[in-house]
């Protein structure tokens, strides 16, 4: 017999249904960092658009008695569940039913630290059930206020929820403004340091606060679980020439982001969209990196940050066990990345010095004369002094700088 403390430890039965020709690996990734069980995974052959459950009757009482035979606690679609379809579904087999987005809304939920983190995540999670308050309450003949012979009959306590839910919504916007003010004038206070900046963007779990730990030995929090990273952590990165940038490690993207999260964590994915430079950070031993690095380019497209400068950096090349072999395709898909490790720092003084030629320019020699010595003030500001030597003929300087 199970003890009460046994029960209460025994994680949430999910059956995971998928789009034809998806394994569902991701969402099984979802599922776990959510703290719950993949008993079963399904993936349809075809998908129809019928207005009841978005597939046949069949498929759907075939997929109802299979959450049956394995107990499941819940039913989990890979793909966008609408309201009306959501409430059918729960009908028929009388259990939770909810998609990919409400998955990865209930981690953000989890992850969220700090105040602005969690007003995101609450906007978020408002503007996704907003429209689908409908299927939480049923039969909704029951109506408050309203008197005889007063013009209309009241409101439903539907009508009167979601009337709630809108003014909840704006006073989180309004509040996430005043939020996003204070983040403003914090980047006005980075930008009079004169520093160039460069964001670590790229798919969740890739390890770009690992990255950004090893190469500044900050003490961003590290968790091999998606979406650990909520808010954006600024360090500066020096150069052993002297000079260095500001890095910024910022929240992880993943295929079909919930457009309401897009939206609500805009003042936090601007910190990638105003950056100089963009280091895309892709796991190299995952399998679906190609697939990655798309949705990174959508996301940024969707930002306005897909015109910035890049730098695509290989992370975790010490996952490889046959380099040679594991690199052929990643050579072909990304012949000019950076491979790295932010576990043994391989790779570092290339990338770091990849970053150098694409904030500060290219490493020349010049002869300034010395009534021109000033200029050197201006190269120690925006570029990199490798040596200097003053001469009969003028001050000597290796450096690196714009033209």
């Amino acid at each position: 017999m199970i003890n009460i403390k046994e029960e209460e430890q025994q994680k949430t039965r999910c059956l995971l249904v998928g789009e034809p020709g998806n394994e569902l690996s991701e969402l099984k990734g979802l599922v776990s960092t959510l703290g719950m069980e993949t008993v079963q995974t399904l993936t349809l052959s075809r998908l129809e658009p019928t207005p009841a459950y978005g597939m046949g009757k069949g498929k759907a009482a075939e997929i109802a008695a299979l959450a049956k035979d394995i107990q499941a606690d819940c039913i989990i679609f890979d793909f966008n569940i609408e309201p009306t379809k959501q409430r059918n579904w729960e009908e028929l087999v009388s259990l939770p039913v909810f998609d990919r987005q409400e998955v990865i809304l209930r981690i953000f939920a989890q992850r969220a630290q700090t105040r602005e983190a969690s007003l995101q995540v609450e906007l978020a999670r408002l503007v996704y059930s907003l429209p689908r308050l409908a299927h939480m309450y049923g039969n909704m003949s029951r109506q408050r206020g309203g008197n005889y012979g007063a013009k209309g009959s009241g409101e439903t306590q539907l009508e009167l929820d979601q009337r709630e839910i809108r003014e909840k919504i704006q006073q989180l916007r309004d509040e996430l403004k005043r939020v996003a003010v204070n983040r403003e004038t914090q980047r006005k206070k980075r930008d009079k340091i004169l520093l160039p900046t460069c964001a670590l963007v790229g798919y969740t779990n890739a390890g770009k606060s690992s990255l950004l730990n090893a190469l500044t030995k900050a003490d961003v929090f590290v968790e091999d679980k998606l979406f650990a990273t909520l808010d954006p952590t600024t360090r500066q990165l020096s150069f052993k020439e002297g000079n260095g940038i500001l890095l910024t490690d910022t929240v992880g993207f993943i295929s079909n982001l919930p457009h309401s999260l897009v939206d609500a964590f805009k003042s936090t994915l601007e910190e990638a969209a105003r950056a100089q430079l963009l280091l895309i950070v892709i796991d190299a031993a995952d399998p679906d990196a190609e697939k990655q690095y798309s949705t990174v380019q959508s996301v940024l497209h969707e930002i306005g940050a897909d015109k910035t400068r890049q730098i695509i950096v290989l992370n975790k090349i010490d996952k490889l066990n046959d380099i040679s072999t594991s690199f052929g395709k990643l050579d072909t898909l990304f012949p000019e990345a950076v491979r790295v490790s932010a576990k043994t720092k391989q790779g570092f003084e290339h990338l770091t010095e990849c970053i150098s030629k694409e904030l500060f320019g290219e490493k020349v020699d010049l002869v300034i004369p010395v009534s021109e010595s000033r200029r050197l003030d201006i190269i120690r500001k925006t570029g990199i002094i490798y040596s200097e030597e003053w001469l009969e003929d003028g001050i000597h300087v290796t450096a690196r700088i714009h033209p």
